[in-house]
């Protein structure tokens, strides 16, 4: 697995590619020129990873249930590899969780599932139910559904949480997300905006116009809310 990392010091935020993307994919869509400033100053300091999506919940020619295993090996990778490589490379205690369209489904959930080791999360574009079709997008698990589902859909998991292990870390984290008037899954947005609120986690959810849902827009977000 390849990366690429911006800036020498500061908060480490932890970038997850738009679906099928590449590492080398937010320095193409201009977002490192947005906050450069910061960057030179040591107040971030970027790990911009890689994509198994096309082996995991893009790979339809794979079993529903082998899509999910691909995607707990990424998991396993990003906490066992990615996180000691961060913590050698940089003391600072802040992890901020990063990431557009696709990659904020993969920001939030590893936010969500690993709550103590992140202090913010940034989400820009997302779809966290990968099980409901919206528009023109699928259904991505097919219809199947189980505990492996389950525990990677936010939209599904948060509303039934209970356990405080997960819950005060969660109450600590600077949570937002940032949609779309126009985008598909705007009411998403608001469901999952919800239940964190009915669980007394704060968050803020910002509704831009038009659809929002491409780089012109996420250049525009980063400065604002990172």
């Amino acid at each position: 697995m390849e990366l690429l990392v911006f800036g020498h010091a500061g908060a480490k935020v932890l970038i997850f590619p738009t679906r099928g993307a590449r590492f080398y994919e937010y320095e193409q869509l201009r977002m490192v020129d947005q906050i450069r400033d910061k960057l030179d100053a040591g107040v971030f300091q970027l790990y911009c990873l890689d994509s198994v999506d096309t082996e995991s919940f893009y790979c339809f020619w794979a079993h529903p249930k082998g899509r999910l295993e691909r995607h707990q090996r990424y998991e396993d990778y990003v906490m066992q590899e990615v996180f000691p490589l961060m913590d050698r490379r940089n003391p600072n205690p802040c992890v901020i969780s990063h990431g557009c369209s696709f990659g904020a489904y993969h920001a939030c959930n590893f936010a969500f599932r690993y709550p103590w080791k992140f202090k913010k999360l940034l989400a820009l574009s997302g779809r966290y139910d990968l099980t409901q079709p919206v528009e023109y997008f699928a259904d991505l698990l097919d219809g199947y559904y189980a505990d492996d589902v389950y525990y990677h859909m936010p939209s599904h998991y948060i509303p039934n949480l209970d356990d405080e292990r997960y819950l005060q870390p969660l109450r600590e984290m600077d949570i937002h997300f940032v949609i779309g008037a126009e985008d598909p899954f705007l009411d998403n947005n608001r469901r999952l905006s919800d239940a964190l609120w009915q669980k007394g986690i704060a968050n803020q959810l910002h509704v831009w116009s038009d659809r929002a849902h491409r780089g012109y827009y996420w250049r525009r977000m980063v400065p604002l809310y990172l």
